[in-house]
C-alpha cells in the first residue's frame, strides 16, 4: 500500500492541474450507496416483493448492471469504494479508514469539484475526518457517536453534533441537506455528492409513511437501541429508501442539472440474513457478511441522460473499486500514478466509446482485518475460485453447494479456471506482501 504525505500529495496535484486543462463541461457526480440492500430487492432486477419505482426509473433511463459485487459488509465496502484499492492492501479493521489513505473526495476536490458527503460515516477519525478526506461539507451519522439514525436522530453536521427530538426522520434530514446543498452551491463549479445512505440497514422500524409511524419513538434514547431485526417493516424501509433516491433525483431535475450529472446507485453489501425475499420465483435469503453471492451481489445503476443509453443492460463485471477511476476519468482529474488503483474505469462502458479490460473480480475479506483468516477469491459471471481451492459455478450454483474442485471439468470451464488460478495467485502474493504492515496498523489502531 502506498501512503502520501499531504504536502507531497498537494504538490503533485498542483503540478498536475496546471497541465490538465480542465474544461467547463465536466459532469457533476452523485454517488448513492444504500446500506444493506442486495440485488434481489430491486424491482428492475426481478424483485417480486418491494416497490422501488425511483431506482427502477434510473435503470430505465440509464444502464443496469447484472454482475456488480461489493464487499460482504459495510466498512470493507466503504474503504474499497472511497480508495479504489482492494482490502488486501489497505484494510485495517472494522470501523476505520486509514488516516493516510487518499480518497476520491480528495482527488475530485483538488480537481476543482465542490465536494459533499451525506449519510453514514462509520470510519472513525473524529469531526475533522470528512474534511481531511476531501469533503468540504457534510451531514453524517456515526461519525463521533451512535445515536438513533431513524426517528429523532443525532447527526454531525459541518462540525457540530445536532440532536433532533421533534419527530424528524434521519433519511429525510439527509436528503434535505442534499437539497439545500444543491440549491446553494457555487453555480460556476461542478460538484461531487457522495451519499452513503443510512437506510435500509436495521433497526427495521416504521417510517413516516408507515401506518404505525410514531414520531415520539426513541425521543429520550441517547444511543440507538439494539434489536428491531424482524422482517415486519422491511418492505416499508426499502420503499422509503427508494423514496429518498427519488428525492435527490427530483432535486437535480428541479435545478435543471440532470443532463449534466452522472448518478450512480448501488449497495454496500447483501441484504441482512434475517430478510427473506421473493426473487425470480424463489425465496432468497439475504447473505450479508458472507462472501457468497448473497453477501456481495448488489444492485448497480448508472444514469446520465444524453450520455448513457437509456434502457441498456450490461453484463460487465463491476466491483466498488471501479468507482474511483470512473470518477477520475469522467471529471478529467489528474490521478497520481503511484496511487496504484485496483479498479478499472467504467467510462468506456457507460459512454460506449471503447472497450474495458476487466475479466474478473477479486475479493479479500475479513470483517476485523485478521490477515491469516481472510477469505480470498476471484470470480467472473460464472466461475468462482477461492484461495483454499474451492471452485463453484456460481451462475448455476449461487449458494455454492457443489464444489467442482474435486471432479473433472469440461474443457470450456477448465481453461477458464486456469486463467482464474493465475489471477488469484497474483493477488494472493500481493496480499501476503501487505500482511506484516497491515497487521502492524491493525494492532496499533484505535476506534
Amino acid at each position: 500500500m502506498v501512503f502520501f504525505k499531504h504536502a507531497i500529495f498537494a504538490l503533485f496535484f498542483s503540478s498536475a492541474l496546471s497541465l490538465s486543462g480542465f474544461g467547463e463541461d465536466r459532469p457533476n457526480i452523485v454517488m448513492i450507496m444504500a446500506d444493506d440492500l442486495g440485488y434481489e430487492c430491486i424491482g428492475a432486477n426481478g424483485s417480486e416483493m418491494y416497490e422501488t419505482p425511483n431506482i427502477d426509473a434510473l435503470a430505465a433511463g440509464g444502464m443496469r448492471f447484472v454482475n456488480a459485487h461489493a464487499q460482504p459488509i459495510c466498512t470493507p465496502s466503504r474503504v474499497t469504494l472511497m480508495t479504489g484499492i482492494h482490502n488486501s492492501r489497505n484494510y485495517i479493521k472494522f470501523g476505520i479508514l486509514d488516516s493516510k489513505a487518499i480518497t476520491f473526495g480528495q482527488v475530485l476536490k483538488e480537481a476543482g469539484y465542490q465536494t459533499c458527503i451525506v449519510g453514514k460515516w462509520q470510519l472513525s477519525g473524529g469531526m475533522e475526518a470528512p474534511v481531511k478526506f476531501g469533503f468540504e461539507k457534510f451531514s453524517l451519522w456515526q461519525l463521533t457517536r451512535r445515536p438513533s439514525r431513524y426517528p429523532n436522530p443525532g447527526l454531525e453536521i459541518d462540525g457540530i453534533e445536532k440532536d433532533f427530538k421533534n419527530g424528524e426522520f434521519g433519511p429525510d434530514l439527509m436528503t434535505d441537506y442534499i437539497d439545500a446543498y444543491l440549491e446553494n452551491r457555487d453555480k460556476e463549479k461542478p460538484f461531487f455528492v457522495y451519499y452513503p445512505m443510512i437506510a435500509p440497514h436495521w433497526p427495521f422500524v416504521p417510517t413516516p409513511d408507515s401506518e404505525d409511524w410514531d414520531p415520539t419513538m426513541w425521543r429520550d434514547e441517547k444511543n440507538e437501541p439494539g434489536g428491531f431485526r424482524t422482517q415486519k417493516y422491511w418492505a416499508d424501509d426499502v420503499k422509503y429508501t427508494d423514496k429518498m433516491v427519488g428525492k435527490v433525483v427530483a432535486s437535480l431535475e428541479g435545478l435543471g442539472l440532470r443532463e449534466d450529472t452522472l448518478v450512480i446507485f448501488t449497495g454496500d453489501n447483501g441484504t441482512a440474513t434475517e430478510i427473506v425475499s421473493q426473487f425470480n420465483g424463489k425465496n432468497y435469503r439475504g447473505g450479508k457478511g458472507n462472501p457468497k453471492d448473497g453477501g456481495t451481489h448488489v444492485p448497480f445503476v448508472a444514469n446520465w441522460p444524453g450520455t448513457i443509453e437509456a434502457g441498456s443492460v450490461s453484463e460487465e463485471l463491476v466491483d466498488l473499486s471501479d468507482m474511483f477511476p470512473t470518477f477520475v476519468e469522467a471529471s478529467g482529474a489528474a490521478l497520481p500514478e503511484k496511487l496504484n488503483l485496483d479498479g478499472v474505469s467504467l467510462m468506456p462502458t457507460l459512454t460506449g466509446a471503447g472497450s474495458r479490460e476487466k475479466d474478473y473480480i477479486y475479493c479479500w475479506y475479513h470483517r476485523d482485518g485478521i490477515r491469516q483468516k481472510a477469505s480470498q477469491h476471484v470470480r467472473d459471471a460464472k466461475i468462482k475460485l477461492y484461495s483454499d481451492g474451492r471452485l463453484f459455478h456460481v451462475k448455476k450454483d449461487p449458494k455454492e453447494q457443489n464444489d467442482l474442485s474435486k471432479g473433472e471439468l469440461e474443457a470450456s470451464l477448465a481453461s477458464r479456471v486456469e486463467e482464474l488460478k493465475i489471477a488469484l495467485t497474483k493477488h494472493v502474493k500481493i496480499a501476503a506482501s501487505a500482511d506484516a504492515p497491515q497487521t502492524k496498523l491493525r494492532e496499533g489502531a484505535k476506534r
